[in-house]
């Protein structure tokens, strides 16, 4: 066992952990931060994606022992400081970006890097950012819209596929 130490949302969090415990594993079951969801354990669905140190990452393929010291944002941090959602997940909202849901906590952590690193991104950018997510319920159209708009961007031309 080995005792790893991290910024979690903000707040100092440590844990003690086997060598292959993924990250996915210490922020659920030792940080009790359920939000950050496991639906393949191979990287192929993205609801498991998280920022470490700014960056957008699969956490069921990142050992948690490697995000020591690092700065961790899930999606329970993702709300603004009054406890409203955020632009990104008010559009999801607001645009039916989701339906069970399972998907959404990885799409908005996603989202949230795409925007941070390209804040009006085309149509084709936002579809093309997202091909590491996989949603088993809406078809994308919606999250795609939800996304734009998040952006600031008209979403009235995008048609659904």
């Amino acid at each position: 066992m080995a005792k790893v130490s991290m910024t979690v949302n903000g707040k100092a969090a440590s844990g003690e952990v086997e060598g292959r415990t993924l990250l996915s594993s210490f922020l659920r079951d030792t940080l009790r931060l359920t939000g950050t969801h496991v639906g393949c354990d191979t990287s192929q669905c993205g609801a498991c994606v998280v920022h470490v140190d700014g960056k957008a990452v699969k956490s069921c393929t990142m050992l948690a022992l490697e995000a020591e010291g690092a700065e961790v944002a899930t999606i329970e941090g993702q709300a603004n400081a009054d406890g409203s959602l955020n632009v990104i997940q008010q559009a999801f909202q607001d645009h039916h970006g989701l339906q069970c849901g399972f998907c959404t906590p990885g799409m908005v952590m996603s989202a949230a890097a795409l925007l941070k690193d390209n804040p009006k991104p085309s149509e084709q950018e936002v579809r093309d950012y997202l091909e590491g997510n996989l949603c088993r319920c809406t078809g994308y159209h919606n999250i795609v819209k939800a996304i734009m708009a998040a952006s600031g961007q008209d979403v009235s031309s995008i048609a659904a596929e």
